[in-house]
């Protein structure tokens, strides 16, 4: 079974697919973590991440696997832990940027996902990545309550306002990518979540979830 949700920075996406994941029991699949993979790898081989045909060729051979739930990069183990530090952070939105390198990605997940219960969460999930999923949901809420939210968590020391233009910045190049641009899928249950807790939005896409009988 797939369950794929799209939606803006900011909406909770990933917060709400790992309490969905344990709640339903199924395998939080992070795509976000595939690109850092390849930023890892790419940094290892001292790469130039300006130079879009190592990028590539980096994507091409690096093998991203999943077993018994445990992400491994070229058969050995990583966390998610040492797919995120400042480095990986940098570099892996300018991997992802890449048309070909996204192809890559998004073959191999669906090559992984094939024999396997998830839920994945992302920007093109439910419109290029799993267009046959069984279940679609798309997470929105306003750019002022998103902003609010990344404010209120004090990563980065921005103000509220510094925050607002960012998102609104994020906002339009993930709208306008010329792939996996952020969409709505025509058949995706659409979730306002500006004024419900993570808690509400999780049993929303569990009750929709239910009433199909498919979990």
């Amino acid at each position: 079974m797939i369950v794929a949700i799209d939606g803006p920075v900011g909406v909770g996406k990933s917060t709400i697919a790992r309490m969905i994941a344990k709640e339903a029991h199924l395998y939080y699949l992070n795509s976000g973590n595939f690109y850092r993979a390849i930023t890892l790898k790419h940094l290892e081989r001292k790469g130039d991440f300006s130079d879009r045909a190592s990028c590539i060729k980096t994507a091409q051979e690096t093998h991203i696997d999943i077993k018994d739930g445990v992400f491994y990069v070229d058969s050995i183990p990583v966390t998610e832990g040492e797919l995120h530090n400042a480095r990986i952070d940098m570099n892996s939105s300018r991997i992802s940027a890449i048309p070909e390198v996204r192809s890559i990605v998004d073959k191999r997940i669906v090559e992984i996902a094939s024999g396997m219960d998830i839920i994945a969460e992302g920007r093109d999930m439910t419109t290029v990545v799993f267009p046959d999923a069984d279940f679609k949901f798309y997470l929105d809420a306003s750019p002022e309550i998103r902003a609010k939210r990344r404010f209120d968590q004090k990563l980065d020391g921005l103000s509220y306002e510094e925050v607002l233009e960012s998102l609104r910045k994020r906002d339009e190049n993930d709208r306008n990518k010329a792939v996996g641009a952020l969409k709505i899928a025509p058949n995706a249950t659409i979730i306002d979540t500006s004024y419900l807790t993570i808690k509400e939005v999780c049993e929303k896409v569990l009750r929709a979830v239910k009433r199909q009988e498919k979990l």
